[in-house]
């Protein structure tokens, strides 16, 4: 039987499929900023391209992520919003609306990520909000530090996406992300995504999208 596939899109880090692809799932990260093409790490496959450009290969999609810029939708921002004109927020919201059918086609769980923004205007409200320290107990205790910060995330959901249990840390870090330097980095860093987060989210939903047994 086919592997599995996970795609998660708009996704630079890949640290949201890295459990799934430790439990043997082959895992699409799709990312501009990937280099052109194809590259194989393990079970994890950085797709560097438009993802316009791009379809999941053929085979049963077992989970899918995606984090579509946000930089001209979050409400942080509202403050350049004219500035920036119409042009940016249409293409934003373009790419949401692109993540949203591609979402649907998949018919498995999957979430779409943002933070508080414009979309709840133009669409619908979130399904669900967290912040990363709301699921950092899911880290070794050792690296649960590192996540124990405030930044409000908002997820929309279907496919029977289930929502993780919290296991939470007290958020001594506060706003860390929001207080971060300006650098070439800085959206990056901001928009990178929690590992306890992405160790929850797989635990929640690997026995739902689990069509087929996977051998790790």
């Amino acid at each position: 039987m086919p592997t599995p596939i996970v795609i998660s899109c708009f996704d630079l880090t890949t640290t949201l499929v890295q459990p799934w692809a430790d439990a043997g799932y082959l895992c699409y990260c799709v990312d501009l900023q990937h280099p052109p093409g194809e590259t194989r790490e393990g079970n994890i496959i950085r797709v560097g391209i438009d993802v316009h450009e791009w379809l999941p290969p053929y085979g049963p999609v077992a989970f899918a992520a995606f984090f579509p810029p946000c930089t001209d939708t979050a409400i942080s921002g509202r403050a350049h919003f004219r500035r920036k004109g119409l042009g940016s927020v249409i293409k934003a919201l373009q790419l949401f609306e692109w993540s949203a059918r591609l979402a649907a086609w998949c018919q498995c769980p999957y979430f779409i990520e943002n933070p508080v923004s414009t979309v709840s205007t133009y669409w619908r409200p979130p399904d669900f909000r967290f912040d990363p320290c709301d699921y950092a107990g899911y880290l070794p205790a050792e690296r649960q530090l590192s996540e124990a910060y405030t930044k409000r995330t908002c997820l929309w959901t279907g496919g029977g996406f289930q929502l993780p249990e919290h296991k939470a840390v007290v958020p001594i870090l506060g706003s860390k992300m929001h207080n971060l330097p300006d650098s070439k980095n800085r959206a990056n860093l901001r928009s990178a995504t929690p590992a306890g987060f992405a160790r929850a989210v797989f635990e929640a939903n690997q026995k739902s999208a689990n069509i087929f047994d996977v051998v790790p």
